[in-house]
């Protein structure tokens, strides 16, 4: 009876003394909510930022968002960012968990098993969250090492931002995603739908199914040639119109999102008639292809990083071979200028590095490159927050600093609204409630 007092009085007598303010400082009194004081708090990306902000997170979700104009309970846990600039957390939706491109990267494939897959994807996974990125898309990865890492993180056994996997991209034989391009016939399983690869409408189908019974939460598919594959078949088209057709029909009808790399124009608006929801480089757009999308609202995902890696690479002697180098030297001085030119046509962009390609880590260089190209830093914020949030299926969860969506937050020192290489150095992380990086400094356990 005098515990049922007691709380009686709290729950009666700290809105009095207080205020509620949508309950929020009664709520303060629970040890398991966070006060996070904010100097300036881009809450909705697109919108003004708050001055003197409180966020209020609870279970890992924001409870509330407001003014800091009332006083705040001493009981509450604090985490005091009022000299930062707080912001959601960031969306890559274009990175490679398992994959980092090295000079011998080819020697490796032979070398490696799933599991040392496993402990690259851990290991980029947490230099990718440090950054910034609290939520990615792989789009593309070998084995079951990446379901493996995103099942471990959704069920906290490991820390990581969310991740949402595609499996084995669909490709045509000798396409960009069949592994086997340039290696002897006897060192890899026969390339066949279960690992991706499809020549007619029926294996197209059989592939998308199967990577859905995997786990996949979104399919990957090579409308184009593409560049680090070692063939010389160039960057142009390479499936078929009812062969798009019946990948992306049964992708929409198992529920599933489609990405699509695409270099070359012919094959990018092939695959924008035949419906794909994304097109993922667009280096050789051209004013039709940019016009198509614009009329479908199909998201383009620029990873200008990944063509000024590949470029510079291709200039160090023998780091790719012959077929690849061509290629890298055709895409790189191109894909930031197509970026821009999409863009200024009213184009929807959503954020994407090929992180795996560049490196792990420095996935916010991207906002630079699009900034030079003419996107103001408001906008190159929005594609990595509220337009990525829509592409992945996740508006409502993330993307923004709302009521009822994840606590997914970060803060830097400066505003990157006036300098947009600010993101570069992530002052703060938080996933789902937990912090994972303050003043700097990583709390992630090895």
């Amino acid at each position: 009876m005098t515990r049922s007092l007691g709380s009686w009085l709290i729950a009666v007598l700290v809105p009095l003394m207080f205020g509620s303010w949508g309950g929020v400082y009664a709520a303060s009194l629970d040890q398991d909510v966070l006060v996070i004081r904010c100097g300036w708090l881009l809450a909705e990306p697109g919108q003004p930022p708050i001055r003197d902000a409180v966020v209020v997170v609870r279970g890992g979700l924001i409870e509330s968002v407001g003014s800091g104009d009332k006083p705040i309970l001493q009981t509450a846990q604090i985490i005091d960012l009022a000299d930062q600039f707080v912001l959601p957390g960031l969306i890559d939706c274009h990175v490679h968990l398992s994959t980092e491109f090295t000079a011998d990267i080819r020697l490796r494939m032979l070398q490696e098993s799933d599991a040392d897959r496993a402990f690259r994807a851990l290991e980029n996974a947490h230099k990718t969250l440090l950054a910034g990125f609290t939520t990615v898309r792989d789009v593309g990865s070998a084995g079951d090492a990446v379901f493996a890492l995103r099942d471990a993180i959704e069920t906290g056994r490991v820390r990581g931002p969310r991740v949402l996997v595609s499996g084995e991209g669909i490709t045509p034989t000798g396409g960009h995603g069949d592994d086997t391009n340039g290696f002897r016939d006897d060192l890899f399983p026969v390339p066949s739908p279960t690992n991706g690869v499809v020549d007619g409408v029926d294996a197209c189908r059989r592939a998308v199914r199967h990577q859905v019974k995997r786990g996949a939460d979104c399919i990957k598919l090579t409308a184009t040639g593409g560049v680090l594959s070692n063939i010389g078949a160039g960057t142009e088209q390479q499936l078929f119109a009812d062969e798009l057709r019946a990948i992306v029909e049964t992708a929409h009808l198992l529920g599933k999102r489609v990405a699509c790399h695409a270099h070359g124009a012919r094959g990018i608006k092939a695959a924008v008639l035949a419906g794909v929801d994304s097109i993922e480089h667009g280096t050789f757009l051209d004013d039709e292809a940019i016009e198509l999308m614009r009329e479908r609202g199909t998201y383009l995902v620029p990873t200008i990083i990944a063509g000024k890696t590949v470029e510079e690479n291709a200039g160090v002697p023998g780091y790719y071979p012959a077929a690849v180098a061509a290629k890298a030297r055709q895409v790189g001085p191109v894909i930031q200028e197509a970026f821009g030119r999409a863009h200024r046509a009213g184009v929807r962009i959503a954020f994407g590095t090929d992180a795996g390609v560049c490196a792990h880590g420095i996935n916010a260089r991207e906002f630079l490159y699009m900034t030079e190209a003419g996107m103001s830093a408001s906008d190159a914020i929005v594609s990595a927050t509220v337009n990525a949030a829509d592409l992945c299926g996740l508006a409502g969860v993330v993307g923004a600093i709302r009521p009822g969506m994840a606590a997914d937050l970060i803060a830097t020192a400066t505003s990157p609204l006036d300098d947009v290489g600010t993101l570069l150095d992530v002052r703060f992380v938080m996933v789902g409630g937990l912090v994972v990086k303050q003043g700097g400094v990583s709390l992630l356990r090895p």
